[in-house]
């Protein structure tokens, strides 16, 4: 039997798609596969993502394709994915996740805490900005676009002395290069980062008992967690927050850190609940969230967005 897969054209789309296909070969030996390449808003609006004013913008064309049946299923990192998809639409698997830290890649081989005054840092995050600004207030922080090879390129040259990644696109795509690791506690990562998220029709019950033999279940429930606390505070690219789940024997914890757009204030919340209920985890670490003043942030972030998309 032959599966169509839908991703998009960069590098590491079709490294973490081959990885997926590969796993499925695994248990599937007999299965054959056809990768689809499919360009999403994403691909084709070069402006800073946070000026986007739309959910999705790296996986909607993509999605669109499996519920027209036109692909059988999609491979997409998973924080690009919305908390809500099409109707006919199921996150039908989350394989086990890569490491959810982020890194910091400099072209003298200096680390964040180390480089020099006024030095430029690239990101497309407006979460890792902020986080930037906190720990180096001295240190410039430009936005840049492009895939990862062309970011870490463009570190070379004379516009950028370092940018800050996931680590988990360094590993999928195999890159040999120089890196200081950035601790989760001053970086907390974007809800999801670090897992990968296969998108499938649900009433395509082979699909779904195809994919769902190597899912993981423990990364199934960290990110659902991440996932409902997103979507109980509309975090996203205008209104940036980390949050980090991890689950042990029967128990799990979320940490969530929240700033605002000057990084001067900021709102930490981390609990423990039952690690068979992830969702209410995340909506109890919500709650305290807005008790704590989240809303007021949100609102100042997404009114700096506006500002700057006016310029």
């Amino acid at each position: 039997m032959k599966y169509v897969v839908g991703a998009r054209g960069s590098q590491l789309s079709l490294a973490q798609t081959n990885g997926i296909i590969s796993e499925l070969k695994k248990i599937n030996p007999d299965l054959e596969f056809e990768i689809k390449t499919i360009k999403t808003k994403g691909d084709i609006d070069d402006r800073p993502l946070f000026t986007i004013d739309q959910k999705g913008i790296f996986e909607k064309e993509i999605d669109r394709a499996v519920a027209e049946k036109k692909i059988d299923f999609a491979v997409h990192s998973l924080k690009d994915v919305p908390s809500t998809l099409d109707e006919n639409l199921v996150l039908a698997c989350i394989p086990k996740r890569e490491k959810a830290n982020d890194i910091f890649i400099s072209s003298d081989g200096t680390t964040l805490d180390t480089i020099k005054p006024g030095a430029i840092i690239g990101t497309s995050s407006l979460r890792r900005a902020v986080q930037v600004k906190r720990k180096r207030s001295d240190v410039i922080v430009k936005p840049i676009r492009g895939n990862i090879e062309t970011r870490i390129r463009k570190v070379s040259g004379s516009d950028y002395d370092a940018v800050v990644l996931a680590q988990a696109g360094i590993t999928r795509l195999g890159l040999d290069v120089k890196y200081s690791t950035l601790s989760i506690d001053d970086f907390s990562p974007s809800p999801g980062q670090g897992a990968l998220a296969l998108v499938a029709r649900a009433d395509d019950f082979d699909t779904l008992s195809m994919l769902k033999k190597i899912e993981d279940a423990n990364s199934r429930l960290e990110i659902e967690a991440e996932r409902a606390l997103s979507d109980y505070v509309d975090s996203g690219c205008r209104f940036p927050i980390g949050a980090y789940a991890q689950s042990t024997v029967g128990e799990m914890s979320l940490s969530v850190s929240a700033f605002s757009v000057d990084g001067k204030k900021s709102i930490l919340v981390k609990k423990s609940g039952p690690k068979n209920d992830p969702v209410s985890l995340g909506q109890r670490v919500g709650e305290e969230l807005r008790e704590k003043g989240v809303n007021h942030l949100a609102l100042n972030w997404r009114e700096k967005v506006e500002e700057w998309n006016k310029k």
